[in-house]
C-alpha cells in the first residue's frame, strides 16, 4: 500500500477548513494459494536428473527431453526445473548425473536465494533419495547417482529456514522438493504467487522434515497426465520421472 505524505496548509487548525477525508479503500481481494503436488516413491519410481543431451547441448526444456527419451524407447511422465542455473543453462551448484559430476559443489554465501545459507542438495542413490543441507551432505560423504544443489533450504529438520520470516512480502510462483515421513519425494509448484514462508509451510503440513527450494518465477511443470506442460522458458537442470528405460 502506498502512503502519500500529509500536507499541512494554512487553515489546518480550523475543523471547518479541513479537507474531507477520503473514504477508506476496500481491502484488495487475495487469491488463496494453490499448488500442484506430485509425489513419487524413490524405491519404486525411476527418478533422474537431466541437463545435457548426448551432444553436450542443454535440453533447455521439457519437449526436447521428452523427445529424446521417447527416441530411446522410454516415456517422460513427469518433469520439473531442478535447481538454479546460469544464462548458459549450466548449474550454479553441484550437479551429478549417472554418478558423474557435471558441476562442482558451490559453498559460497551470496545475496541471492542460492546464497541464502544454508542451501541444500536433492540426491538419489539406488532406491534411496534425500534432501540434505549442504554441509551435512559433505560430512556424510554421500556418493549419489544423481544430485542437484539449490537454495535456500525451506525446511531443515522439521523447522523453517531461520532466514525465512512470516512477515516476508515477496510473492512469486515457486517450486521445490521435500522428502517426507512416508518416504515419498514430493515435488510442489505454486500455481499462484506465494511468499517463501507460505511455501515452506506447505511442506511442513505434509510432514516433510526437509525441503529444498528449486527456483521461483521460472518454475515449470511437465505432467502429461493432467495435460500440463509449462514449457515457455529455457531452463537448466531438470528432474524427471521416466518409464520404460533401463537405468
Amino acid at each position: 500500500m502506498r502512503f502519500s505524505p500529509r500536507r499541512f496548509w494554512a487553515g489546518w487548525r480550523n475543523p471547518d477548513l479541513r479537507r474531507p477525508r477520503r473514504p477508506a479503500r476496500p481491502p484488495r481481494s487475495r487469491t488463496p494459494p494453490a499448488y500442484t503436488i506430485c509425489a513419487f516413491n524413490p524405491a519404486k519410481t525411476d527418478i533422474r536428473l537431466f541437463w545435457r543431451d548426448a551432444n553436450g547441448d542443454a535440453y533447455g526444456g521439457f519437449d526436447r527431453l521428452a523427445e529424446d527419451i521417447a527416441g530411446k524407447g522410454g516415456q517422460l511422465v513427469f518433469a520439473m526445473n531442478a535447481g538454479m542455473y546460469r544464462p548458459d543453462l549450466s548449474p550454479v551448484g553441484l550437479y551429478v548425473e549417472k554418478g558423474q559430476e557435471g558441476h562442482p559443489l558451490n559453498r559460497r554465501a551470496g545475496a541471492g536465494n542460492f546464497g541464502m545459507l544454508p542451501n541444500g542438495i536433492f540426491w538419489l542413490r539406488g532406491q534411496a533419495a534425500g534432501v540434505t543441507e549442504t554441509k551435512k551432505f559433505v560430512a556424510q560423504n554421500l556418493r549419489p547417482d544423481y544430485a542437484t544443489q539449490s537454495g535456500p533450504m525451506l525446511v531443515i529438520g522439521g523447522k523453517i529456514h531461520p532466514k525465512i520470516r512470516p512477515e516476508g512480502v515477496s510473492e512469486k510462483t515457486r517450486n521445490g522438493v521435500g522428502m517426507c515421513e512416508d518416504g515419498l519425494a514430493r515435488f510442489i509448484i505454486a500455481d499462484t504467487p506465494v511468499t517463501f514462508y507460505t511455501f515452506a509451510t506447505v511442506f511442513l503440513s505434509l510432514k516433510c522434515p526437509d525441503a529444498l527450494f528449486l527456483d521461483g518465477s521460472i518454475s515449470a511443470l511437465y505432467a502429461p497426465d493432467i495435460k500440463r506442460n509449462d514449457g515457455w522458458k529455457a531452463i537448466g537442470p531438470i528432474v524427471g520421472v521416466v518409464e520404460g528405460m533401463k537405468k
